[in-house]
């Protein structure tokens, strides 16, 4: 039934057993399916998903405490599918909404609706107002900047060290820079210049005082590798990424920050066909992208997602 949970299919039963070995890493997992012969049914969506499942079975082994960030979009959704699949049906670490108080209707019921039928442990946080942030941004990148306050506070209460965040690489050219596992000093920031090397699929883990680690299971995927992904799995979306009026949203944040963009789009079928051609950027309704050139990459260094 779609949207009630994550299907676990057969050939992956014995890579779950072997992904809670102590010293297992993802070059091991690909030789288990190299031995066996099962790389051959796997397909592009199959390697994601056993790479985003590894990411999280390690994020879970050498981070705690750990949370996963539940903006209520798409690739969040993907994300807390895949959790779930990873760790057979529950997602045992906390999910964090850093509310701004200015999302869509449509995401809070969705946020209560699917909080209850995930059986999630869901945190709630609130950002400052606008007037308490950097006053030399743009407006859209001083609204969003909220959300990086919001999110800092959360981290500090709950004293953790990893945060799991649905970046994409192909999202926006700063994110393309970033690493799996990400280390954030103490005052949250990210230092682009002192990244740890990732060979091989061996992520690590640094710690100091006062750091964390953003953990980026989604990385490796594209805008339309999420699309595919939903439509096999049956993942449930807040409709709002559905046309209506010939109008659609590719990428959902506050109300006051996001718009729509033009599409005929209101099947997840449709959607698929759309990207295969299109030519606008998946962020095309985002204010804040459309401001001065360095606006995202300051909110980036301070610790914007």
């Amino acid at each position: 039934m779609p949207g009630a949970g994550p299907v676990f299919p057969r050939r992956n039963a014995a890579s779950i057993r072997q992904v809670d070995a102590p010293f297992f890493h993802y070059s091991s997992f690909t030789s288990i399916f190299l031995e066996t012969g099962f790389d051959r049914n796997m397909d592009h969506l199959d390697q994601l998903e056993a790479q985003s499942v590894f990411i999280l079975r390690e994020a879970y082994r050498k981070l705690r405490p750990l949370a996963m960030l539940w903006s209520l979009g798409k690739d969040s959704n993907v994300m807390v599918w895949l959790a779930k699949k990873a760790f057979l049906g529950r997602v045992p670490f906390p999910v964090m909404h850093v509310d701004t108080g200015k999302k869509f209707p449509e995401m809070y019921a969705f946020r209560d609706e699917y909080a209850k039928k995930w059986d999630l442990d869901l945190l709630l946080g609130t950002c400052p107002p606008v007037e308490d942030m950097d006053p030399s941004l743009p407006p859209a990148a001083r609204s969003a900047a909220r959300k990086t306050a919001g999110l800092a506070a959360m981290i500090e209460k709950h004293h953790l060290q990893g945060v799991i965040a649905g970046i994409r690489r192909d999202e926006q050219g700063t994110r393309a820079k970033e690493r799996v596992f990400s280390p954030r000093g103490a005052s949250h920031k990210w230092d682009i210049r002192n990244q740890p090397p990732e060979f091989w699929d061996q992520y690590a883990t640094p710690h100091e005082e006062g750091m964390h680690i953003r953990v980026h299971p989604l990385l490796s995927w594209r805008e339309i590798d999420i699309w595919r992904y939903i439509e096999r799995e049956g993942i449930p979306l807040v409709d709002l990424y559905f046309a209506k009026d010939g109008k659609r949203y590719r990428s959902l944040g506050d109300q006051d920050i996001t718009n729509p963009v033009e599409s005929n789009a209101a099947t997840v079928a449709e959607v698929i066909a759309e990207l295969e051609t299109t030519r606008t950027s998946e962020r095309a309704g985002r204010a804040m992208d459309h401001e001065s050139e360095d606006a995202f990459e300051r909110l980036r260094v301070a610790g914007y997602l």
